[in-house]
């Protein structure tokens, strides 16, 4: 295990597991503070070949309806529909990041907007979260070797 993210509501809760590039859902009882198992998917397309990936940052959107997960190696968000009574997961594919080793990514506080860390490329290119899904690159932003995006509340 990586990182852990809850869905909103905090019925279910998601651990992104790094080396074995998996995503494993969890049903939370808050009563007796355990979580217990209901499933573990791949983050990668059935069809990768490549070698050396590794899962690194795990994100609910805002209205809990996606989880977002990094693939290092396949330089991917792994992009999943979350079942709304269940918490289970659908892959919904996959978004290349157009950059090398997404380490981190962020979903704005809005559920409009994810910002991806391309550590190794040096980026931080921006997607449009539609559909039940991302849309494809909307912007692009130089930054050397970029590990983490977060974002601040607005001050008024």
């Amino acid at each position: 295990p990586r990182l852990f993210a809850f869905r909103p509501d905090g019925h279910f809760a998601y651990v992104i597991n790094e080396i074995v590039s998996t995503v494993t859902a969890f049903a939370y009882d808050p009563v007796a503070g355990v979580l217990s198992p209901i499933q573990t998917i791949t983050t990668l397309p059935a069809d990768f070949k490549g070698k050396g990936n590794s899962t690194a940052e795990v994100q609910v959107s805002p209205d809990g309806k996606l989880l977002f997960g990094s693939n290092r190696g396949h330089d991917s968000i792994a992009i999943f529909r979350i079942d709304e009574d269940t918490g289970r997961l659908t892959s919904r594919g996959h978004q290349a990041t157009g950059g090398s080793t997404p380490r981190n990514f962020g979903v704005d506080p809005t559920g409009r907007w994810l910002l991806a860390a391309n550590q190794n490329s040096g980026t931080v290119v921006v997607f449009g979260i539609e559909k039940g899904g991302l849309s494809g690159t909307m912007f692009t932003l130089e930054v050397p070797r970029p590990v983490c995006v977060k974002f601040l509340p607005l001050s008024e």
